[in-house]
């Protein structure tokens, strides 16, 4: 179990408001009144929902959490929190992955950059480790966009791109071993068997949802650690909790859009972002993908507002999945019209006339 804390400060802004306005008298009462109905009038979301912003392409924040039991791993935490294991990992890198420790903050990266593809259906983004859902919604519902982690084809195994659809869903599938399984383990000497029936040995887990592309799917798992990785034969794995909401929720012949985005790039209240994933290819982002970084923030800059390209060109380096803030241009000093000598040239003086 851990206790979450906002990166803003332990306390809501309003909560925050009630506090400094301490020794107010009936003010004071007549503000917690108020709050108490605000709070409630809150919508509460579901883990990994999130309202569509009326501007800008942002959801979620990051927040840290105390974990509370010492048995607790750093994976548990992050499925708590639908948080996939490269994402966690790369959020605390000082942090033990089996024995976080009582008392221990840990980072929760649950801010995003929706991905730059239209929002219906389901969009995956192969490079991030992530499927975001967007559910039609009726008239005067709250257009909203629901994101779950991920696990993909390991290389060898690419998860296919493009779009397709959902077809079927299958509850407690049957897992009937591809041939390339099936040779792997007659050469180790371990032949599988013919079909795996529904049970904890399974690897589809409980939920399938066969999409329009022959052999692959979006599936649950019996070996849940392995959500936030590239691990499977090129199927879409979920922790059995998220694939059982895309399960009851995603009709079948939803679109499903999947692409490989590394770079993500959007505005929030005026201010330039970005967020960088490794590239699958494991190969840097080059001056192209700095280029194209570069021109997608420019399109979306209205107020001109200028941003230092070499903290670009080091996130573009040092990929970190991490929401970025762009920030302006470092001033130059401007050089003194007459430099203070220094050195051996300060104990030099005049001839004497």
């Amino acid at each position: 179990m851990t206790t979450a804390t906002s990166m803003a400060g332990r306390w809501p802004p309003v909560w925050r408001s009630i506090r400094r306005a301490a020794g107010g008298g009936l003010a004071v009462i007549g503000l917690f009144v108020s709050a108490v109905v605000l709070a409630e009038e809150e919508p509460e979301w579901p883990r990994g929902h999130y309202p569509l912003p009326e501007e800008g392409n942002v959801i979620g924040e990051t927040y840290t959490v105390t974990v509370e039991d010492h048995d607790d791993t750093l994976m548990d935490i992050a499925r708590e929190h639908a948080i996939g294991y490269e994402e966690i990992i790369s959020a605390n890198p000082d942090v033990s992955i089996w024995i976080p420790g009582e008392g221990t903050e840990v980072t929760i990266p649950a801010q995003r950059i929706l991905p730059d593809a239209e929002r219906t259906g389901v969009v995956i983004n192969i490079a991030e480790l992530r499927l975001y859902y967007y559910p039609e919604v009726s008239e005067g519902e709250t257009p909203r966009v629901e994101t779950y982690p991920i696990g993909i084809g390991r290389e060898g195994f690419d998860t296919p791109l493009g779009v397709t659809k959902t077809t079927m869903r299958l509850e407690d599938p049957a897992w009937y071993p591809p041939r390339s399984v099936r040779e792997e383990a007659a050469e180790r000497g371990d032949p599988p068997p013919t079909v795996v029936p529904p049970g904890p040995d399974n690897p589809l887990g409980r939920h399938a949802v066969l999409l329009d592309i022959p052999g692959y799917l979006i599936h649950g798992t019996n070996e849940p650690d392995g959500i936030g990785m590239r691990a499977s034969r090129g199927c879409i794995r979920m922790f059995p909790e998220d694939v059982e909401s895309v399960f009851d929720n995603v009709p079948v012949g939803t679109r499903v859009n999947i692409i490989d985005q590394p770079i993500k790039v959007g505005w929030h209240e005026g201010q330039p972002l970005v967020q960088v994933f490794e590239s699958l290819e494991d190969q840097e982002h080059g001056m192209s993908a700095l280029i194209d970084t570069i021109s997608r923030l420019n399109e979306g800059n209205r107020n001109g507002q200028a941003f230092d390209y070499e903290q670009l060109r080091g996130l573009l380096d040092a990929p970190s999945g991490r929401v970025v803030a762009l920030q302006p241009p470092a001033k130059k000093e401007e050089p003194d019209a007459a430099p203070a000598l220094t050195g051996l040239f300060e104990e030099l003086t005049p001839l004497d006339e």
